[in-house]
């Protein structure tokens, strides 16, 4: 029995799986081909990873810089102002109200402040229309320690000063008065006067309204200014542990007789209003953000859909040549998230320094959300893989023969 000799068959292909190293460093080359397109394509993301990183930092460095001048300057200032009567129309703090708040045990301090009816000129031929929105105030001695206020140049009031022609600008009234230094000796007029500067506050933060104010002393005021003079508000420094208790019956005592008619507010709630609403316009920023990243995540796609459309000849090749469709698919899908991924670093370099830079000019101290910045190139991580599967998929479907005969 002759046998015949069987032929032998041909050795199968060895696979090779590709290494997680070979594939980024196949992505990445895919990168270098089109730099300016790749450029483009991390833009979105760099733009709306900084503003997310940028919005948070600058959002939590106002919030601590609030924080430390709340600290500071303590939470336990109230202020007592007239509100209206029955009929609408304004009321008045008797005299006496100022002596009858400091009785209280649970106050430290309490000084007023008397609005008068005149107008301040930085000299007489400007004309009297002309008062730049500067109000002028009559003011205890004691003002600066209730407020804590400081003195920028100059000094403040005292016993002689007050009795005389002598006033204290707040800040922004200095500014738009365009004083300079005092060391020559300045004067302003006031009701037709001048008055002699002998001072310029830092703004006031707790008593903001002073920063517009002309301040003179009490003595000279009711010597100059015809009528009675009651207090236009009061500023009462408490217990810090005593604030609620003691604004419960600060209008019974400041007015016995009317005590609706007594407006009591605390200053640092102004500032927490005002912290809130920073907190509403972060979130509105943050929500721009978050559209950016989804403009450049979808910028994103379009680019790989026709990068896989231009290199069909180089998907063929490689399918020819016994790459599987998963190494192909692979290979977009890293190229697509190292793109995002190069946006997400670039947008937290650049939202750092923007913080950085905004928080410098203000004087804040420099805190960056480390949380924000990992959430925010974790989010471009997830950007890159989502919208990178479809061009993947795309390009692991490409039969090599039709590449290769239609590239």
């Amino acid at each position: 029995m002759t046998g015949t000799r069987l032929a032998a068959s041909p050795a199968a292909p060895v696979v090779r799986r590709m290494s997680v190293g070979d594939r980024l460093r196949l992505g990445g080359r895919g990168l270098t081909v089109r730099k300016g397109r790749t450029a483009l394509s991390a833009l979105g993301v760099a733009i709306g990873i900084t503003a997310l990183v940028g919005v948070l930092g600058l959002s939590e460095s106002s919030r601590a810089d609030l924080q430390a001048q709340l600290d500071q300057l303590g939470t336990n200032l109230l202020t007592v102002a007239p509100g209206q009567g029955l009929l609408g129309d304004d009321a008045t703090l008797p005299d006496e109200s100022v002596a009858m708040i400091a009785r209280i045990p649970t106050v430290t301090s309490a000084s007023a402040v008397r609005k008068l009816d005149a107008t301040v000129r930085r000299n007489d031929r400007v004309p009297q229309s002309e008062t730049s929105g500067i109000g002028v105030v009559a003011a205890d001695l004691d003002l600066p320690e209730t407020v804590a206020a400081t003195v920028a140049q100059g000094r403040w009031l005292d016993a002689a000063t007050a009795q005389y022609p002598a006033v204290v600008l707040g800040s922004t009234a200095a500014r738009r008065l365009a004083i300079g230094p005092l060391d020559g000796g300045v004067d302003v007029w006031i009701d037709g006067r001048p008055y002699a500067v002998v001072g310029v506050l830092d703004p006031v933060v707790l008593a903001s309204e002073l920063d517009e104010a002309a301040i003179i002393g009490t003595s000279v005021a009711h010597e100059l200014f015809d009528g009675d003079l009651p207090p236009s508000g009061v500023y009462v420094r408490v217990d810090p542990a005593q604030v609620v208790p003691t604004r419960t019956v600060l209008g019974r005592t400041a007015n016995p007789s009317a005590p609706d008619e007594v407006r009591v507010s605390r200053p640092s709630d102004a500032l927490a209003a005002q912290d809130a609403a920073n907190r509403s316009f972060t979130l509105l920023a943050l929500g721009l953000g978050a559209v950016a990243l989804l403009v450049g995540g979808v910028g994103i796609a379009n680019v790989m859909v026709v990068s896989v459309l231009e290199r069909r000849r180089e998907i063929g090749v490689r399918r020819a040549l016994g790459a599987t469709r998963g190494s192909i698919g692979g290979q977009f899908l890293v190229e697509s998230v190292l793109v995002s991924l190069f946006g997400g670093f670039a947008g937290a370099v650049l939202g750092v320094a923007v913080t950085w830079a905004f928080a410098a000019s203000q004087g804040w101290a420099l805190i960056v959300p480390w949380r924000p910045v990992a959430a925010g190139l974790a989010c471009a991580l997830v950007i890159g893989s989502l919208v990178g599967l479809y061009p993947a998929l795309r390009a692991a479907r490409v039969p090599p023969t039709e590449a290769l005969r239609t590239a």
